[in-house]
């Protein structure tokens, strides 16, 4: 060889036979290191050989093969001249995934060839070299015949004996054939005999070895336990040949061959540290390491682990510090696995370097070069060392066809491809597996599996023989590609060609499998490859991990974990992460501990590495514990895996625990930019926990840090917290303090903005944000965002801009989309201009996009807020004629905008309507029905209308319920109210805030106060609110039933917790008015005024009325003193004060502030007016009432008193325009007034005025059109809300009314006739009793309704004859009195007014007999006084002797009971005491 020279140069001079060990090794390397696995020798042809299980042969390993176009023959030794003396490296290939088949495995034939040569370089001296065959480096060169014949020899025996032993059946021992002896051997032929058997089975290799041991024919020696050694490495029995290793080695002594050979076992599996520990060893026992040692560290170095930077150069410089000179081999060994780990720069330094050290590249260096070329993806590099190698005078061979061949395959480059593997064949070479192999690869990549299986084919019919690589290179390329079937019938063909799936075919189907989701079979194939003996690598297991994990299957992913790490194989980075969430999913502490711990000890990561892999995996917990020891070892704090904990803490609802990890971290951390951080991830975790005050405190703390400019997660989490809670204002000011600090919002986050400024009602600020956008070149495509803004203008009523947004969105998109439309209509509907809104829908006809039924009903909205209801019917004529269908929605719409307008007619007639077209009425209608309905009152529609609902399968919710238990409490029939309240209740539903409050205010207008604040202490305990209106009702209910405590109480309480406007103080001040408690309504003033509310002339007016009322005038004036020192307008006290002293009786006094209150320059309004008014109609004689009347004439207002004395026809006009004119006046001021005339009319039988000027007052609507009816079935009154006069003249006329029906029988009277009086009372006057005294002294048949208060009700039958036969409706029209009488007509007792003349008899039943029946009462009225007495003792007694007689009866009852009683529980003595038996009858 042409470098052999080159390595013996290096070391110091050694004894001869050491030199010529060193050579011959390093010759031998480098004649036969690359031939097959399954050849024998250089010669080992022969057919003789036994078949074993198919495996891979190289078949270019002979020269003659390899360089046909050389002539050249079978030889085993070459010229050393001969520049082909190395051959080159047979190639093979592995599936990578998403890369061509590569030639790697670094060449591995090259260990196997060191181990063979080393055998024969032992202990051959020139006589046994010229024996083998081989020249001795100190002989002629030139053989001999005898030494050729003797060379022949030996070979037969060897031959001979290898095949006697694999002819052997596997129950026959080597001892039957060894103990033979038909050949006679030397040791040197029973090691080549142990070599040649241990090529085809390494069991029968061993069995020889230990053969030869136990016979003690040959004591152990060097050659032979290198021999054994070598066999058991290549099987990969590494624990046998350590065994054996171990126990021959102090026989052997220290020999570098046997220490090359056990190194060569360790390397082969890439135990670099064990081959270091040998390498130590021999130096430590003065066995002097050679090259081929140290070349065996460093195949065992590059195949632990990948390269590092630089250590190829690191390699070669210890080589040469120990005193040798890296050789080819050495260089060859560093650039293949640079070409495997296809790391061009490490392959151009060592390329380099051994240019610079003077040794000479061969035919395997180009090729290793060739091939990192190609697998770096540089083809043009790879064709021109091609060129280059030619033109040193190397002739390529196969392998450098193939190399180069790959390198184009992978570029894809097919028309190269083809041009290589032309010149290939032209060459003299056919397309080998190799070839086949890289080619079909290239098409399988491509996606071209047509092709790639027509090459197969190609490959078989040529005479080819498919070998594991083809196989795996096409079950890979159809896995990738979906076609999972196809790969699996290739794994059978395979299977049934007899040739062996490798890891990387089984992985590769796994991978297929898995990848189409058939889990089930890839699992199995798994299976699979355990049974036939194969030890999963690191993709297999990945790949099954990844499997159990997807499909769930936490317990076996856990297993094969187990496995996998005691295999000494760990996941990868992503893996870990999927694993750690399944088992952290349910909830396996112990598997994430052991987890931790193996990446701690086993992969050796660092607990911020790890911690961030738990972040991954979803386990926060330990995260978050090695993040904090990751930080106490001084490790630099990971912004990133921080946050990625605090936002799985925050998804998972624990910010607590977020909270405190970020008071460690802020404790411990080293830098005042980690607080900086640590403080804004403080902000954004309560923005998550929703604590939105906690956080923008936070933030208000570090706006003072001159550090803190704010990251842009911290502003947008505030926002959008902000946002979510709908506190805009905040979000603006942290939007402004974002802008400040320089930190560019995103465009969400403007767009978000945009959003609340419109929602805060600032679209001009928004419009601005947009135009910012714009102006850096972001164009906002969000058309929400501008259907949001043109809303928003439409809010404010800014229709021009929002025209101009429009306009721009016109120009911009060419055609405006259609929900920016229907927000400009929505707009204009908005304002109610339906001009614009129809202009804008004619543009969307003309233009497009075409109208929706939302663009109609925002048409129609606009015409409903326009008040233009009477059009609608129109406009829907016009939108039918133009095509449209009008959408149920649209009639909803129509509905709504009735219902509210309270037209119950039309809206009764569009829900016919609806349901004549076929649309059935939803929930929502029926509760807008129900709803409209129940304001109205009219309750057989209600119930209509429910009925109708649970027909059509509805149930009526919560709000239909409170609907219906409003319109009962209205018509105050409470028992229905209570009844539905019940209802509500078994059906389930939680009486909400409405319901609680209508049944406060049902208990209220009930009289039942105490009921309904228990109610109340309900309904806070249950967590609800009552409205203020609520309280005020019920106070005011408690203050009529004299509840005075409870209505103190429930004030107080409230006015602790609400800011109480002026009503409740005013509620209160007449309740003490009430009470007579007067201190109370003066101390009330001074606490409202402490409380903010400042006393209005009304107050004042409240205050100085309950001194009024209660007989205290003087205690009035005081107040009005106090008030007249304010300034303020004293007209309304000025009346309070007069009617207090008129109240009181003082009629001088009262004048006297009139004539006060005109020379202070105040004209009496009508306020004075009515009080002087009511004062005459209570006067007990006609000359005070004169007085009064005088008094208001004098002061410039003399239509009362005209009328109490002159002609009253002559003044109809005169009334009417002052009536007119007292009407927009508040307060009921022409109510008051009119009531007030009616009283003094009535008291001074003026009775005939008293009616025209009640049918005025109709007619201007102070009193109610139907305040009395006669209609079909509809006879009815309600006379609430008018003063005793005015009812009485109200009653006489509709009696007169009743009685005209009854006598022409038309209209018909309903089956009862119910009037409605009411509870309330009229300047203390209760209208219910007056009525009810009035009634019953004429002896109708209206009695006092059992169920509910302040209505009257009779049956019509009993009506009619009472108004045709009673002598008392004779004459019912009302007429004045030819003069007016001396006395007032009416008096007033307890709160009732009745007939004077009544009085004495009203008094003296009341006083003997209480309360009677009407008819009783009308009875005894009509007697003298004699009579009267007779009848009310007769009545007495008769009661005396009831009473006395119930008593007898009762005590009788009582009697018969208690004997009942005993005789059912009569004990009888026990059956054992009788003398004699008892006989069953």
């Amino acid at each position: 060889m042409a470098s052999a020279g080159l390595l013996i140069a290096t070391k110091p001079p050694l004894k001869p036979s050491k030199i010529t060990k060193m050579r011959r090794d390093t010759i031998s390397c480098c004649s036969s290191t690359y031939s097959s696995s399954t050849t024998a020798s250089p010669s080992s042809s022969s057919d003789a050989e036994p078949e074993t299980v198919k495996q891979f042969s190289y078949s270019r390993a002979s020269p003659s093969v390899r360089w046909p176009h050389l002539k050249l023959t079978d030889s085993h030794h070459c010229s050393p001249h001969s520049q082909f003396a190395v051959p080159s490296p047979p190639p093979n290939y592995l599936v990578d995934d998403g890369k061509l088949p590569e030639i790697s495995k670094d060449f591995e034939c090259r260990d196997e060839a060191q181990n063979r040569d080393e055998i024969e370089s032992l202990d051959l001296n020139d006589e046994t070299l010229e024996k083998l065959g081989r020249p001795s480096r100190t002989r002629a060169k030139k053989m001999t015949k005898l030494a050729l014949k003797r060379a022949k020899d030996w070979r037969q025996r060897v031959q001979f004996l290898t095949d006697r032993i694999l002819q052997l059946k596997s129950e026959d021992f080597v001892a039957d054939v060894l103990d033979d002896r038909t050949v006679q051997m030397t040791p040197t032929d029973f090691c080549f005999v142990v070599k040649w058997v241990g090529q085809s089975s390494w069991q029968r290799a061993l069995e020889v070895y230990e053969w030869l041991n136990l016979r003690h024919w040959y004591s152990p020696n060097a050659r032979m336990l290198a021999t054994i050694l070598a066999v058991l490495g290549k099987a990969n029995q590494e624990a046998l040949a350590v065994e054996i290793f171990t126990r021959a080695e102090s026989v052997v002594g220290n020999t570098v061959q046997v220490y090359n050979a056990m190194m060569g076992v360790y390397a082969r599996n890439g135990r670099f540290a064990k081959v270091q520990e040998l390498l130590d060893l021999m130096q430590k026992r003065g066995c002097e390491p050679d090259l081929v040692s140290f070349n065996t560290l460093i195949n065992a170095r590059l195949k632990s682990g990948p390269m590092v930077p630089n250590l190829a150069i690191d390699l070669l410089d210890e080589v040469r510090k120990s005193g040798l000179r890296p050789d080819i081999i050495t260089y060859n060994t560093l650039i293949s696995a640079s070409s495997r780990e296809s790391n061009l720069e490490e392959a151009v330094k060592i390329y380099s370097d051994m240019e610079a050290h003077k040794c000479q590249p061969d035919l395997w260096t180009y090729n290793a070069m060739i091939s990192v070329y190609g697998r770096c993806g540089m083809p043009a590099k790879a064709n021109q060392l091609f060129k280059e190698l030619e033109l040193k005078g190397f002739s390529p061979d196969a392998v450098t066809y193939n190399s180069l061949l790959y390198a184009f395959a992978k570029e894809g480059n097919v028309v190269k491809v083809h041009e290589i593997c032309e010149e290939m064949v032209r060459m003299g070479f056919r397309k080998d597996e190799m070839t086949y192999n890289t080619i079909i690869h290239m098409h399988g990549k491509h996606g071209e599996h047509n092709l790639a299986l027509q090459l197969y084919r190609e490959m078989k019919s040529s005479g080819g023989s498919p070998d594991v690589v083809t196989y795996t290179v096409l079950i890979d390329s159809l896995g990738k590609a979906n076609m999972i079937n196809e790969a699996a019938a290739m794994m059978s063909e395979m299977l049934d060609e007899g040739v062996k799936p490798t890891l990387r075919t089984y992985s590769a189907l796994i991978c297929g499998y898995a990848k189409v989701g058939r889990r089930v079979e890839a699992e199995e194939t798994f299976n699979c490859m355990l049974r036939s003996g194969i030890q999963p690598d690191h993709l297999a297991y990945s790949i099954m991990l990844d499997i159990h994990l997807r499909s769930i299957k936490t317990k076996k992913a856990i297993n094969l974990y187990n496995d996998m790490v005691s295999n000494g194989f760990t996941p990868d980075q992503a893996l870990y992460e999927s694993f750690l969430q399944a088992v952290c999913r349910e909830n396996k502490e112990e598997v994430i501990q052991k987890v931790v711990k193996d990446m701690q000890e086993v992969c050796g990561l660092n607990p911020l590495i790890i911690s961030s892999i738990l972040v991954k995996g979803e386990c926060y917990d330990e995260a978050a514990r090695l993040l904090k020891m990751a930080i106490i070892q001084g490790y630099d704090l990971d912004q990133d895996n921080l946050m990625s904990i605090l936002s799985g803490y925050s998804s998972s609802g624990r910010h607590l625990e977020a909270l405190e990890l970020l008071d460690f971290m802020r404790e411990r951390a080293p830098r005042s930019h980690d607080h900086v951080s640590i403080t804004e991830a403080m902000v954004i975790i309560y923005c998550k926990a929703h604590q939105l005050d906690t956080a923008l405190n936070e933030y208000s703390k570090t706006r003072g840090l001159s550090a803190l400019h704010g990251s842009p997660a911290m502003f947008e989490s505030l926002i959008k917290c902000c946002e979510g809670i709908e506190q805009y204002a905040e979000a603006s000011q942290v939007f402004s303090d974002m802008r400040f600090t320089g930190v560019e919002p995103s465009q969400s986050l403007c767009e978000s903005m945009v959003m609340m400024y419109c929602k805060m009602g600032f679209p001009e600020t928004a419009h601005i944000v947009i135009d910012q956008l714009d102006a850096k070149g972001i164009l906002v495509n969000n058309i929400s965002i501008y259907v949001e803004l043109v809303e928003a203008y439409g809010k404010l009523k800014l229709l021009e801009k929002a025209e101009g947004l429009v306009g721009t969105l016109r120009q911009r998109f060419g055609m405006v989309d259609r929900k920016a439309w229907n927000a400009l209509i929505q707009a204009y509907a908005t304002s109610g201009c339906y001009e614009k809104a129809r202009a804008a829908f004619n543009t969307m006809m003309r233009e497009g996009p075409s109208p929706t039924v939302d663009t109609i009903n925002c048409l129609l909205q606009a015409l409903i807020v326009d008040g233009r209801l009477n059009e609608l019917y129109v406009v829907i004529e016009e939108i039918q004629d133009m095509g449209f269908k009008i959408s149920k929605s649209s009639i909803l719409l129509m509905l709504d905008a009735f219902a509210r307008d309270g037209n119950i007619f039309e809206v009764k007639k569009i829900y016919h309507g609806m349901k004549a077209a076929g649309y059935f009425p939803s929930m929502h209608l029926y509760r807008v029905m129900i709803e409209l309905l129940a304001k109205g009152k009219r309750v057989r529609d209600v119930e209509a209308m429910v009925s109708e609902m649970e027909e059509a399968g509805f149930k009526p919710d919560l709000s239909i319920w409170n609907s219906i238990l409003k319109l009962y409490t209205e018509i105050e029939d409470f028992k229905k109210t209570v009844r539905i309240y019940q209802q509500i209740q078994e059906a389930g539903f939680k009486p909400d805030e409405d319901t609680f409050n209508t049944l406060i205010l049902m208990y209220c207008r009930d009289r039942s106060p105490e009921e309904g604040l228990q109610l109340m202490h309900e309904m806070r305990r249950r967590g609800l609110d009552p409205k203020l209106d609520t309280y005020k009702s019920l106070i005011t209910a408690l203050g009529k039933q004299q509840m005075m405590e409870q209505a103190e109480e429930l004030f107080e309480g409230l006015r602790g917790g609400f800011k109480l406007d002026r009503s409740f103080y005013h509620i209160m001040m007449k309740i003490f008015r009430s009470s007579g408690d007067h201190y109370k309504s003066e101390k009330l003033l001074s606490i409202m005024q402490e409380a903010g509310v400042q006393p209005t002339t009304a107050t004042m007016h409240l205050l100085m009325t309950s001194y009024g009322s209660s007989g205290h005038p003087s205690e009035a004036e005081k107040v009005f003193s106090n008030f007249k020192l304010t300034g303020v307008d004293l007209m309304l006290p000025y009346s309070s004060l007069i009617d207090a002293y008129l109240k009181n009786g003082e009629y001088n006094i009262g004048i006297q502030k009139l004539q006060e209150m005109k020379e202070e320059g105040l004209e009496p309004d009508h306020r004075t007016f009515t009080c002087f008014i009511r004062a005459a109609s209570l006067s007990q004689c006609t000359n005070g009432a004169m007085i009064l009347l005088s008094a208001i004439g004098d002061a410039g207002f003399d239509l009362p008193l005209r009328l109490f004395t002159g002609k009253s026809e002559s003044l109809v006009l005169e009334v009417d325009q002052y009536l007119e004119k007292l009407a927009p006046v508040e307060d009921n001021a022409a109510l008051n007034f009119v009531n007030a005339l009616e009283d003094l009319l009535w008291s001074f039988e003026l009775r005939a005025t008293a009616s025209w000027v009640f049918q005025l007052a109709i007619k201007r609507g102070i009193y109610c059109q139907n305040v009395f009816r006669v209609a079909e079935k509809d006879w009815g009154a309600d006379f609430r809300k008018l003063s005793a006069g005015a009812a009485l003249v109200g009653l006489t006329l509709w009696l007169d009314h009743m009685q005209d029906a009854s006598l022409e029988g038309f209209p018909e009277s309903p089956k009862s006739v119910v009037l409605i009086t009411g509870t309330s009372e009229y300047n203390k006057v209760s209208l219910n009793s007056t009525l009810k005294a009035y009634l019953w002294e004429m002896g109708s048949p209206f009695l006092p309704c059992k169920t509910r208060s302040g209505l009257l009700v009779a049956k019509a039958h009993s009506l009619r004859m009472w108004l045709k036969d009673s002598p008392f409706c004779l004459d019912l029209e009302l007429k004045n009195s030819p003069s007016l009488p001396e006395l007032n007509s009416v008096q007033l007792i307890e709160g009732c007014c009745i007939r004077r003349g009544l009085v004495p008899a009203f008094k003296d039943i009341a006083e003997k007999l209480g309360k009677v029946s009407p008819k009783k009462f009308s009875r005894l009225a009509l007697l003298s006084d004699v009579e009267r007495n007779k009848a009310t003792q007769a009545d007495i007694n008769g009661r005396q002797e009831k009473l006395a007689k119930l008593k007898n009866v009762g005590l009788a009852r009582k009697k018969k009971r208690i004997q009942r009683f005993k005789k059912k529980f009569v004990r009888y003595p026990n059956v054992e005491h009788w003398k004699y038996p008892i006989r069953k009858k």
